[in-house]
């Protein structure tokens, strides 16, 4: 396999910020890399580096003479105007034919061809952009956060696109759901070294987290070998009977070498707010209708949410999933009807109009006190600060001076100290690290509250999610099923278009259930599905117990061979489990057809 980008021994530093320090990695070709960090490590930069858009202190980038690099764009590449085709034809410089079967493959056909690119929403113009990649023909890609703001369906069509794409990727995103779908391998930027990891990012954290337990618990026995040996050394130097073996001992110990384990960084500890938990329903929509004066997005809105739940709200990007949760919030009037919230819900609202149009001259510490309810004190609200990174004199930075994502982890600690038992949340991972949304996901967890959220991280979602509303088409109703069952369905629905298209399935897992081949209608004679599903029940049953046996041998293991091997039983078992809950649901929609 050759190596398409050699990076040896070089570092790259912004005044007394050390981002790269004496990094060295190999880049081969075929290989699907995920490239994790904490923002602000240094991950951008490295890409910036790789394109030769920035030079490095010292050490050498080595390229293949056939390295072909295609970066997925960030910023707007379209003119005023501009299709679609007229676009990929200017990029590539292809004629209009070719240009046009390659946008095929991303469903780039009609007016989104033909029409003006920017009228477009964010998901189709990134299909644009995977476009004009493929036609350049390169054989190393590059993504930065490809699938910011990008809707279920388009996320999923990246994912199969790259799954089929036959070169090296190396991909930057906060999703890790996305990332365990298509890449094989996990590079990880941290205090400026790179480690790679053969493995997907999930298997690679869960071996950090082996090795340093394993590495804590080798220095515990170092520490008390080392007591031990000082101990003797102490009481016996200075008897000339034992002062040889003291020495002996003082060799002893000088031998003895702690493991340098690196310090944990600084995490978000997210406290929720305590409310009294609730029983029935804490929203009523009937026959409400959403939308514009000129425009209804949706009509004949009817549904309920109880208290307690976190309901997530799913959709293509464009249905209106935003315009539904500013109506429920009231900050949008609604065409026809009203929601009905119960009584004493307070509302806490998280969206980007929030944290684009806080108070400019204010302190953090003044936002969050101004937010707080009443009877909260000074240190609580410094707690708070503190628990989303904004510890000691960051504490007293003017909101001028944050980031986006400083904003959004401020207006989330916001909400936090306002108490308020309903929370509206859209998009509440934008512009946060994983550490940070992963910490949120914690706390909804333990939350007392309701949730009603929208987010395109589905490895969030899955987390958090107890039931689902969808607005697709004109419509919102409460979706009959959990999120796996949705995320089942859209899955299908692309395996099918693709098949139509004569598109090889994709194989490599998305977290979604897996997907066997489509069942035969019943014929006479066949295995009756009652008694197919109860067998499946029973084996559903046997392979969890065997699951949960292993979970509690592999969180005691010390040796990282071990803990790999019963890591490696334990997927195979949730991969045969994936496809019985998948031949379960089947099975199940088989009956209920009978039944109605």
């Amino acid at each position: 396999m050759a190596t398409l980008i050699e990076i040896s021994n070089v570092t790259k530093s912004y005044g007394a910020q050390e981002l790269l320090k004496e990094a060295t990695i190999a880049l081969a070709e075929e290989q699907k890399i995920g490239f994790i960090g904490r923002n602000g490590a240094g991950k951008s930069t490295l890409l910036r580096i790789l394109l030769e858009e920035e030079s490095v202190d010292s050490g050498q980038i080595v390229r293949h003479p056939n390295l072909r690099v295609g970066y997925l764009r960030q910023h707007d590449p379209f003119l005023p105007g501009e299709s679609a085709l007229d676009f990929l034809m200017r990029d590539s410089g292809q004629p209009d034919w070719r240009c046009g079967a390659v946008a095929g493959e991303f469903e780039l056909k009609g007016r989104f061809l033909n029409g003006p690119v920017k009228e477009l929403s964010g998901g189709w113009q990134t299909r644009v952009k995977l476009a004009a990649l493929l036609l350049h023909e390169p054989n190393f890609l590059m993504l930065d956060e490809p699938t910011n703001f990008l809707d279920l369906r388009t996320q999923i069509l990246l994912e199969h696109f790259l799954r089929h794409f036959r070169a090296a990727c190396l991909i930057v995103s906060h999703d890790r759901g996305f990332l365990k779908a298509t890449c094989t391998h996990t590079l990880e930027l941290s205090r400026g070294e790179l480690t790679m990891f053969t493995g997907d990012v999930e298997k690679f954290l869960e071996q950090k987290d082996i090795q340093r337990t394993h590495d804590e618990r080798v220095n515990a026995a170092t520490q008390a070998k080392m007591k031990q040996l000082e101990r003797f050394i102490n009481k016996n130097r200075a008897n000339a009977n034992t002062a040889a073996q003291a020495r002996n001992k003082a060799k002893q110990l000088d031998r003895l070498e702690l493991i340098e384990i690196e310090q944990a960084e600084s995490t978000v500890r997210i406290r929720v707010p305590n409310v009294d938990q609730r029983k029935g329903v804490a929203l009523r929509c009937e026959n409400m209708s959403i939308g514009y004066p000129d425009h209804t997005v949706a009509g004949d809105v009817s549904f309920e949410i109880d208290h307690g739940t976190r309901t997530a709200v799913v959709g293509d990007n464009g249905q209106g999933k935003t315009t539904l949760l500013r109506t429920l919030v009231g900050s949008l009037p609604p065409v026809e009807g009203a929601p009905n919230w119960g009584y004493n819900c307070e509302l806490g609202v998280y969206a980007q109009h929030v944290y684009t149009s806080l108070p400019q001259n204010w302190t953090v510490q003044q936002y969050l006190e101004s937010e707080a309810a009443d009877g909260v004190t000074t240190q609580q609200v410094l707690e708070v600060g503190g628990s989303f990174l904004f510890r000691g004199p960051l504490i007293q930075k003017e909101i001028k001076v944050l980031s986006g994502g400083e904003r959004a982890r401020l207006c989330l600690a916001g909400l936090l100290l306002s108490r308020c038992n309903v929370l509206i949340l859209d998009e509440p991972g934008n512009h946060l690290d994983v550490e940070t949304l992963e910490a949120l996901a914690d706390a909804l967890l333990t939350y007392q509250g309701t949730v009603i959220f929208t987010s395109h991280d589905r490895h969030f979602v899955r987390r958090i999610c107890t039931q689902v509303i969808e607005v697709q088409d004109g419509r919102v109703a409460y979706y009959p099923g959990d999120y796996e069952t949705y995320l089942y369905r859209v899955e299908k629905e692309i395996d099918e278009h693709e098949a139509a298209r004569g598109v090889k399935p994709a194989a490599v897992d998305s977290g979604a259930p897996a997907k066997k081949a489509k069942r035969d209608k019943k014929k006479p004679g066949s295995a009756d599905p009652r008694k197919q599903l109860n067998k499946v029940e029973k084996k559903i049953a046997t392979l969890d117990e065997q699951r949960q046996a292993l979970q509690k041998t592999f969180v005691t293991l010390t040796d990282p061979a071990e803990a790999q091997k019963v890591h490696a039983e334990l997927e195979t078992i949730k991969s045969e489990l994936a496809t019985l809950e998948a031949e379960w649901f089947e099975l199940n929609s088989e009956l209920e057809e009978e039944w109605t």
